[in-house]
């Protein structure tokens, strides 16, 4: 029966927690998230336009690679919530995730590339640490693993040396 409905009937919560391969539970979440929309019937039952089939399939995968609900809720402003969303709509929305698409692949690439490099976190447990970050220097420019997010070993130096003309002042 669902296969047969057209692009402006609504789907049951049942209906898309089956197609969408989700729990309704989950549903229910990302909709009170703000990113899934329902429309309630007469009797409070929630329906859904067709196309939060897609937006649930966006949802899933947008997750598997890493990116929080928050930037899924962001790129979904781009998207009209009273009816379904145009191919247009979905350019919209790919065109302003580019940069931060792009962004996410260098990352994983740099920790593809790892291979037991110094990345700047702290640990000073490799042998590479002693030379890419003595005395931990890379805290200097900020928390984690920063030479794996594009900082150098250079913008430790430059962080280190302001840190100490501030002190020394």
């Amino acid at each position: 029966m669902a296969d047969t409905l057209r692009t402006t009937e609504l789907l049951s919560i049942g209906q898309l927690a089956a197609r969408g391969g989700i729990a309704a539970s989950a549903l229910r979440f990302y909709e009170s998230q703000g990113l899934l929309h329902d429309h309630r019937t007469d009797s409070g039952q929630r329906r859904y336009l067709r196309d939060t089939l897609r937006r649930v399939a966006f949802i899933k995968a947008a997750q598997e690679v890493g990116l929080s609900l928050e930037d899924i809720r962001s790129a979904f402003e781009v998207l009209p919530t009273d009816h379904n969303a145009t191919e247009a709509d979905w350019t919209a929305l790919a065109a302003r995730w580019q940069a931060m698409l792009a962004e996410r692949m260098r990352l994983l690439q740099r920790l593809s590339a790892d291979r037991g490099k110094c990345v700047g976190c702290g640990c000073l447990t490799l042998a590479d640490c002693a030379k890419q970050n003595p005395a931990d220097i890379a805290y200097e420019i900020g928390h984690s693993a920063q030479y794996l997010l594009g900082r150098t070993r250079a913008d430790a130096e430059a962080a280190q040396a302001k840190a100490r003309a501030k002190r020394s002042r």
